[in-house]
């Protein structure tokens, strides 16, 4: 290419994009925020599909260091009620599509693939314009610039590169995270260390949820998720851990002590992750010389799908750039007319999270959605 490539966002979209660019011989740079790979931890634990996520490591070359860095039995999955009583208890046979590692684990081997100096640490965007010719520049918050000939947005939720493609931007979604964590669970924490078991823990109801993942050792990190408005939460005062927690866990009332010492045992004090969306379907009309990938493209609620498709876009808008690459516009269009139906489909997933689950729904729709959800995470749903 006679363009050089600009990504905005070291994140898993964006190495995956730069890495199979370099694949291919195709120069790129990755300017990131934070000041260095160390800066901070980078969540939990992801299930890499073998219909997304994995092809995007195939295309780039690392599935020999991601099955190195998976985590043996963590496809297992229990569902339990609220009173504790086991509604499913799914062994990880060895045989799913789903592998568990560590995120950042999985963002080391992508940067670790790239040559030195790929990924401009402590660069944060500020603002983007276009600067004629398809060339757009990107400002940071030191006042420094770049001008490219192809930009690519792979900044996430509050992109500073989505402007330049649409006035679409993320609203709440009505539901929240609250996260917390338990060390050492099997000895210290024995009784919601059983419940969770070897893998995935869920337990639903109405308007509320507690998800629970076995991490590296015997941690378990805690996912609860509740669908209250943003000003119910603004009434909690997160930076006082003690009142915060015991907040949380009042919403929680009557359910069984091991699944209610995941919310009050917590290690950790309780972060709040409110979830933002872009509209389903979001798109836009080609521009010249950018485009978005990931959640900077199609923010939607968690549902297990969005580090896999951010993947996914990254591999696949690096082989479009490399089959066409004396024609820059054709590979933005072959790699957004592909993308647009496929996050699409993937945000109206509607399984048990709470996501579209009000306080008032019943039981029945809660069961339906949990049924669809099993089976989208055993493989049945594919």
């Amino acid at each position: 290419m006679h363009t050089p490539v600009t990504i905005i966002g070291a994140g898993l979209g964006g190495l995956t994009l730069a890495r199979v660019l370099h694949v291919h011989g195709i120069a790129v740079t990755v300017y990131e925020a934070e000041p260095s790979p160390a800066a901070r931890t980078q969540g939990g634990m992801l299930d890499i599909h073998d219909h997304n996520g994995q092809l995007a490591l195939e295309a780039a070359g690392l599935m020999e260091e991601f099955h190195a860095i998976v985590l043996e039995g963590r496809q297992a999955l229990r569902v339990l009620a609220p009173d504790g009583s086991v509604v499913l208890d799914k062994a990880d046979d060895g045989t799913g599509g789903r592998p568990e590692v560590q995120r950042g684990e999985l963002r080391q081997i992508l940067l670790d693939s790239l040559p030195a100096g790929t990924v401009r640490w402590g660069h944060r965007a500020a603002g983007t314009r276009p600067v004629g010719e398809g060339r757009h520049e990107v400002t940071f918050a030191d006042g420094s610039t770049v001008v490219t000939g192809l930009l690519v947005g792979a900044d996430g939720a509050w992109s500073r590169v989505r402007p330049l493609l649409t006035t679409a931007a993320p609203e709440y979604a009505g539901t929240s995270f609250v996260e917390t964590y338990l060390f050492d669970a099997d000895t210290r924490h024995p009784a919601a260390a059983k419940a969770v078991g070897g893998g995935m823990l869920i337990a639903p109801a109405p308007g509320r949820e507690i998800f629970a993942h076995r991490e590296s050792g015997d941690t378990l990190h805690t996912y609860v998720a509740l669908a209250r408005p943003q000003e119910w939460f603004a009434a909690i005062d997160f930076t006082d851990s003690a009142a915060a927690t015991a907040r949380i866990a009042r919403e929680f009332d009557g359910w069984a002590p091991e699944l209610t010492a995941l919310i009050t045992d917590g290690d950790t004090g309780p972060v709040l992750r409110p979830h933002y969306t872009l509209p389903t379907g979001h798109r836009w009309d080609r521009v010249a010389g950018v485009t978005l990938l990931g959640d900077a493209a199609h923010l939607a609620v968690p549902n297990g799908e969005g580090a896999n498709l951010a993947m996914l876009d990254g591999a696949e808008l690096g082989r479009a750039l490399a089959d066409h690459p004396d024609d820059i516009e054709a590979a933005l269009t072959e790699y957004e007319q592909a993308m647009f139906p496929r996050s699409s489909e993937a945000a109206t997933f509607e399984g048990a999270e709470i996501h579209g689950i009000g306080p008032d729904d019943t039981t029945d729709h809660t069961m339906q959605a949990l049924h669809a959800l099993v089976d989208r995470v055993t493989g049945k749903g594919q």
